[in-house]
């Protein structure tokens, strides 16, 4: 693969606020051996209470006077229920809304798709082999390409994950982006990461955590975390309560990242060193690489 394209400068929106939101809802319907939330069951009454959460949120959003983007980070698989489905249709409507993506197995149906404003909406889908069959993931992203969806595949570097990932970077369209999450816990030897290098180009951002304490951060300033009460966090990572979003108690502020470690894509990629907002312009939050098309020559991501 050839060099980084030049790319625009990705500064800060100071009137763009991006809202990572995590409800209650702790359910699944895989049972990925990795995932402490596989297989988890929500009761009725659990449940509800995720929804009223989530269109709690997403009125607070329909409320808003500002630019807003909004990424689903559910520990639970949100689109086999209802209400993320309409939440996911009803944001991506929203004038003042920039992107709506959700992470998700997408083990859903997707006929919901053809209401939704594919301009704004958009996918960070996950491949979990030994879940689902290859064959029929295979053949909902060749289902979301056909659609025109924006989304972004991915699976977790574990060895005997090498195949799948192989196979499927080979079988997608070019120009879906595979990326790669380096498996907690484990440590890469050089020609390893050079396997999953192949596949995925920007792997090496994955393969250690980034040394993120006392760096600028984007979060607690123009990037958020939102759980299903309101409360506000700089990001997933950093249990400091910020404020809540309801009651006014929460004002934007920038600040330096106080933890020792950042090793999540959903937060190093608002690190500023790391220099990602350039990387993935346009596509921050669905996880897609820009790449500049129209001029000069094409850029593959496809590690091919």
């Amino acid at each position: 693969m050839g060099e980084l394209p030049v790319l625009p400068a990705a500064g800060r929106d100071s009137d763009h606020l991006t809202v990572l939101y995590r409800g209650p809802l702790s359910s699944c319907d895989y049972d990925c051996p990795y995932c402490p939330f596989a297989k988890r069951r929500d009761n009725p009454g659990q449940l509800r209470q995720d929804r009223a959460a989530l269109e709690r949120f997403t009125g607070w959003v329909a409320g808003r006077d500002h630019p807003v983007s909004v990424l689903f980070t559910p520990w639970g698989e949100g689109l086999v229920r209802s209400w993320y489905r309409r939440a996911m249709v009803e944001l991506s409507h929203l004038p003042h809304v920039r992107r709506v993506a959700i992470q998700t197995n997408f083990s859903c149906r997707p006929d919901w798709l053809a209401e939704a404003d594919l301009d704004t909406l958009a996918l960070w889908v996950t491949y979990h082999p030994g879940q689902v069959s290859y064959e029929r993931f295979l053949g909902r992203c060749r289902d979301l390409a056909g659609r025109g969806v924006r989304f972004s595949v991915g699976i977790v570097g574990l060895p005997e994950h090498l195949d799948h990932a192989r196979r499927l970077r080979a079988d997608l369209p070019e120009e879906v982006y595979l990326w790669v999450n380096a498996a907690e816990g484990h440590l890469y030897t050089d020609p390893e990461a050079d396997h999953w290098t192949a596949i995925d180009p920007l792997f090496s951002y994955s393969r250690t955590p980034h040394h993120s304490a006392g760096q600028p951060c984007r979060t607690g300033d123009t990037v958020i975390s939102v759980d299903g009460e309101g409360t506000v966090r700089r990001c997933h990572f950093v249990p400091a309560v910020l404020g809540n979003l309801y009651d006014g108690t929460f004002r934007p502020e920038a600040r330096p990242c106080p933890a020792a470690l950042c090793d999540c894509h959903i937060g190093y990629v608002h690190l500023e060193p790391t220099g990602l907002y350039d990387v993935f312009a346009g596509g921050i939050l669905e996880r897609i690489p820009y790449v500049d098309r129209p001029a000069g020559p094409q850029v593959s991501w496809a590690g091919r």
